[in-house]
């Protein structure tokens, strides 16, 4: 079954726009794990507009499951990674604003830096991912590149109005995960995922991890973060037909 990753920046948001201290990302973190969550994500911006440097060096020490820091692939970023030495590191694209929200890393056209990147997190015994688009070029970079995971960007599922649409790109990112796996790497995925198009994913053993956070949260609002928690594990752990 593959594990299930709670991203709190949504949370980091809610507090920025309370002008408050509250909600805390690493209360959610700490009340998720309890509830059974198998990881954490959280996603350190280069602006610091969600996520704080004091939230990441917290989560380091609280996070006793499993703790993926997704970074800017920003030599500054790489750095800092370095510094924290998380669990697990996603490279993302090197962008700041919210209109390249979803976007997913050229490892091609970036190679060198991914490569290099990726030596000094593994040299420091830190988990490298990237967060690309599943396409077959991304993935021979990826392996060349000797980064451990690729994690599939799901993002464009949550905006197709037909479900022939999401048929077909879930059958690309199926296609693009074994030939993955082919070349080593392991896979996860996120962006986009929800509650409900989750089901249509049948299958997950192509998966070892799975990254969600507006869908588990907003629903946490109606039935608390466990019953949440529980409804999205029940459908990773049934290929979608849970609950």
């Amino acid at each position: 079954m593959p594990r299930l990753c709670l991203c709190v920046n949504q949370v980091a948001r809610l507090r920025k726009y309370n002008k408050s201290r509250e909600p805390d990302p690493v209360d959610v973190a700490i009340a998720a794990e309890v509830a059974g969550i198998d990881g954490i994500v959280a996603q350190l911006r280069e602006d610091r507009s969600d996520i704080t440097d004091r939230d990441v060096h917290i989560l380091k020490e609280v996070v006793k499951t499993h703790f993926n820091l997704a970074v800017p692939l920003k030599e500054e970023l790489v750095k800092k990674t370095i510094k924290v030495l998380p669990d697990m590191v996603t490279l993302m694209p090197p962008v700041s604003d919210d209109a390249a929200a979803g976007s997913s890393l050229d490892v091609v056209s970036n190679y060198e830096y991914v490569e290099d990147s990726a030596a000094a997190l593994r040299a420091n015994n830190v988990v490298v991912s990237v967060f690309i688009d599943p396409d077959s070029q991304q993935i021979r970079a990826a392996a060349k590149a000797e980064v451990d995971y690729v994690q599939l960007n799901t993002t464009p599922i949550a905006g197709f109005e037909d479900l022939n649409s999401m048929s077909d790109y879930i059958e690309r990112l199926r296609a693009t995960a074994i030939a993955a796996n082919k070349l080593g790497l392991g896979i996860s995925m996120g962006g986009g995922l929800n509650y409900q198009n989750l089901r249509e994913f049948g299958d997950l053993s192509f998966v070892e991890e799975i990254n969600v956070g507006r869908a588990i949260l907003s629903r946490a609002v109606l039935v608390g973060i466990g019953q949440a928690i529980g409804q999205m594990k029940a459908l990773v752990r049934n290929g979608g037909n849970g609950m």
